[in-house]
This record gives C-alpha cells, structure tokens and sequence, in this order.
C-alpha cells in the first residue's frame, strides 16, 4: 500500500493533470488550503473535503483513501 505522503503527492499529481490543485478545490469550498492539504495528507478527515478531490478525479473517496474507510467499515462477525 502506498504511505500517506506518496499518496498525497499522487493525488496531487492527478489533480494537476485533470487541471486543478488542492487550492482551487479550497477556493470552490470557501476553506483554507490548509484544511484541504492536512485532508489529502490524512493529517484530518472530512468527508466534504475527500469528496470533493475524489469528484474532481473522477472516482470515489473509498478508492483514493481505501485505509481510512476500511477502519470505518464494520467487521464481520462483530456485534
């Protein structure tokens, strides 16, 4: 699996080729690129923000985060 920061930059990287940035997804937001950089980087999580950098690739935030949502996913045979 690939860590944090490679991920980030990769997501960087396809947004730059899709012709956009983390800071024009804050500017559409109304938010700080902080927020939105710390978001990518799995510093924080909001599901706005991954939404958001996963629409402007063209896939879902499960694909681009799979770590953070399989820990949200329920385990079978769990109560």
């Amino acid at each position: 699996m690939t860590g944090t920061r490679e991920q980030h930059e990769l997501i960087k990287m396809r947004l730059r080729l899709a012709g956009s940035s983390l800071a024009c997804i804050a500017r559409e937001l109304g938010i700080q690129p902080t927020t939105v950089t710390a978001t990518s980087q799995g510093k924080r999580r909001s599901r706005r923000i991954e939404l958001a950098i996963a629409r402007k690739l063209g896939c879902t935030p499960q694909s681009l985060w799979p770590a953070r949502y399989d820990e949200a996913a329920p385990q079978e045979g769990l109560p």
